[in-house]
Order: structure tokens, then sequence, then C-alpha cells
């Protein structure tokens, strides 16, 4: 049977083949493209912590005593290791998401190819500037976390902590920058219908005011709702191009309803 199964598709086992060797060609692409822009982020993380550490100066020349340390031995390496890897990330997303599109989405169909490009479209922008409001609050937060010193006191800071508070802080508000474009793409796939969108506006105003709050710290008022606001107005976004992508979809319903009718 098996035999048999081999000689009506003969190609089946060269197809699978020739899908991982491009699946290898892309991932060696991908890899590299890695690699380089480390090696070049290697050198760029010792000024992109010193513009990390911007804030800290300017708590100095108000006449805070703060400072960035390294803390131990292997502190100093570790954290420009991660930092590189994290600007190679960065820095070569634009080949590896390329290499992956062009691998995923020429099995997709007319209108999964559109959604699927116009997701990539619009999160990417969005992530970036969720990504620069994170870095424009971070400075507010770290003054504000930092003045709690007590007079007398210096406030010594690890350099692998500060580096994890300030990217964790400029990541989280990126990503959730990208959630109502997810939103967008669930009613594109049918799983949420503009209506219901619109009907948990509450909710996602208190999970927006939420979010804002656990980024920023208590008393932090304005940070948070530099946060919160631009997520609920993208939220509201999202639901109104739902809502005409339902409409749009219910039309075209009724259109084909009513062809096969007359047919």
């Amino acid at each position: 049977m098996a035999r048999k199964g081999r000689q009506s598709n003969p190609e089946a086992t060269m197809r699978l083949a020739g899908h991982l060797r491009e699946f290898k060609r892309r991932f060696l692409i991908s890899g590299v493209a890695f690699v380089v822009a480390a090696i070049g982020g290697f050198f760029l993380a010792a000024p992109l912590l010193q513009l990390l550490s911007a804030p800290l100066d300017e708590l100095q020349a108000s006449g805070l005593p703060v400072e960035l340390n390294v803390t131990n031995i292997t502190q100093a390496l570790d954290v420009q290791m991660r930092i590189a890897f994290f600007l190679g990330l960065i820095l070569s997303s634009p080949i590896w998401i390329w290499q992956l599109l062009a691998f995923v989405v020429p099995a997709l169909r007319g209108i999964e190819r559109r959604y699927v490009l116009g997701f990539i479209a619009a999160a990417v922008p969005l992530f970036i500037a969720g990504c620069a409001t994170g870095w424009f609050v971070l400075p507010r937060i770290i003054r504000l976390f930092v003045g709690f010193t007590p007079d007398g006191f210096t406030a010594f800071l690890g350099a692998s902590d500060y580096w994890d508070f300030s990217l964790k802080l400029v990541f989280a508000v990126g990503v959730s920058y990208v959630l109502p474009v997810i939103v967008v793409f669930l009613n594109l796939a049918g799983v949420l219908s503009g209506a219901a969108i619109i009907k948990g506006w509450r909710w996602a105003v208190l999970a927006a005011t939420l979010f804002g709050a656990f980024v920023t710290p208590a008393g932090e008022v304005l940070s948070m709702f530099i946060i919160a606001v631009p997520m609920v107005v993208l939220y509201f976004a999202a639901a109104g191009i739902a809502l005409l992508v339902d409409r749009r979809r219910a039309k075209r319903e009724s259109a084909l309803e009513a062809s096969g009718a007359a047919a």
C-alpha cells in the first residue's frame, strides 16, 4: 500500500524536502543577519546604556546622589551581551520578518495573505510608537523612584537591574499598543464581532488604566494617563474598524443570499 501511494504521488517526498530546504535556507539567512546585527549591537551597547542613564545625570545635577554601578566581575560583559542580543534582534527584524513572511505567505490564499501583510504593516509602527511612549515616561518614573532615597544616602543602581527595568517598561508599553491590532485580526477571522468589542469598552478602559498603573509607580498619575489614554483610543479605533468590517461582511452575505434566491 505504501509503495502504491508513493507511485500515485511520487512528488510528495520531494515537496516536503523542498520545503525543508527552503526553511533551512531562510533560517540561515535570518541567523546570519542576527549575528551580524548583534556584533554591531555590541559596539552600540555602551552608548545605549549611557543614553538610558541620562535621567540619572539629571538627578545628579539636581543634587541627588545616584550612581550606576557594575556590582560583580562579569556583570559589565553580561549587560553588554544582553544589549547586543536585544539590538541584534531589533536591527535584523526587517530581514527575519521578511524571511518568515516569504516562507509562510505563498502557502496562504489571497485574502489570508492580505490579512497577514496588513497585520504586520499596522503592528510594526504601533509597536514603535508604544516603545517611544515608554521611553518618554521612563525618566519620570526613574526620577520618582530614586527620589525616595533618604538624605545622606547614595543610590547605587546595578547596571543589569537598571537595564532590565528600562527594557521591560519600554517593551511592555510597545506590546500593549499592538493589542488593538490583534482585536481587529480576531474580528477579521470571525472570532469577535464589532458589537462585542464595543460592548466590552468598559473592561477595555479598566484594563488600560490598570496596565498604566501597573507599569508606572504609584502617584505618577500623568505617566499613567500618557500610557492608558492612547491604548483606549486605539481600542475604540479597532472597534470602529471591526464594525465597518462587519457591515461589509453583512452586505456581502446578503448579496450572496439574494443571488442564490434569484438562481
